[in-house]
């Protein structure tokens, strides 16, 4: 059976870069990008062609952020896609790697984070299950100081994003990846519980940490998205929405504040739920 022809539109390096200019993106924008490629449409060049043409969009005193978690660096017990057998459980615990910033790599975020992770010059947060990547002249600035028991709050780089007056970038992402409505959740009351991973000296460890989940997240988007300025558009076939942090993590407490109750937090605290990794991932 022949091989179909490729879908369009064809995305170029250049064609991207011009797309997210004249959406907004400038020069020297500080940029926390969430992105899905198979949206994009045939990327020339792939993952790399998409780096590329965001470190050109924003230029050489711009810096590119990216989610870079690694949440399969997790408890087994929680696993749900799919479960592991619990007779497994302890084991996995036991001979679990330890996270380490330059060689564990990311997990469940898509292709472009594990790109920008391995880029020249690429520095990555210390935090085992929620790490930032970043390229550029704020990289350190953004990355360093990600405390072991703070997921998204305000010892994490999405609180340094902030400050910085970045701006997220949605590229054929919806509301439910939005990280930075997590932030928003640490400024809340909300439930401690325990996450467990991997201990940096080996074997198991169990620290406390702030209940999180994107539970009605595609809900506040739409709100979000109603009554405060997003910039729209296409950059290829990707619905795209550009927008400042400061203004989704003030929003979202108010309305998180509102909407959602005690009872919709997880038990476990996770968000979502890990998956267990895919055969071959650790290699």
């Amino acid at each position: 059976m022949p091989t179909p022809a490729p879908t369009g539109p064809l995305v170029t390096r250049d064609s991207l870069a011009t797309q997210l200019r004249l959406l907004g993106v400038a020069s020297g924008d500080t940029l926390l990008v969430h992105s899905a490629l198979s949206r994009l449409g045939w990327v020339n060049g792939g993952p790399v062609a998409v780096v590329q043409g965001l470190l050109d969009a924003i230029g050489p005193d711009g810096t590119l952020v990216v989610p870079a978690h690694s949440g399969n660096l997790s408890d087994p017990a929680l696993w749900s896609r799919p479960p592991v057998p619990e007779q497994w459980w302890e084991r996995i615990r036991a001979t679990m790697p330890a996270y380490d910033p330059r060689t564990t790599r990311s997990h469940g975020v898509g292709v472009l984070p594990e790109t920008v992770r391995t880029w020249p010059g690429a520095l990555r947060s210390a935090h085992p299950h929620t790490s930032f990547a970043a390229v550029g002249p704020r990289a350190a600035q953004v990355v360093e100081g990600h405390a072991h028991d703070c997921r998204l709050g305000e010892r994490s780089p999405l609180a340094r994003l902030e400050e910085l007056g970045a701006r997220v970038l949605m590229l054929g992402t919806d509301y439910d990846t939005c990280t930075g409505f997590h932030l928003a959740e640490y400024r809340l009351p909300a439930p401690l519980v325990p996450v467990g991973r991997p201990a940096p000296g080996g074997g198991w460890e169990t620290l406390t940490e702030v209940s999180i989940t994107s539970e009605r997240f595609d809900e506040l988007g739409h709100d979000f998205e109603r009554d405060r300025p997003v910039l729209r558009g296409r950059v290829g076939a990707a619905d795209t929405r550009l927008f400042p942090l400061a203004d989704a993590v003030g929003y979202a407490r108010r309305w998180l504040a509102l909407h959602r109750s005690r009872a919709e937090e997880p038990p476990s605290g996770g968000d979502p739920a890990p998956a267990a990794p895919a055969p071959g991932e650790r290699t």
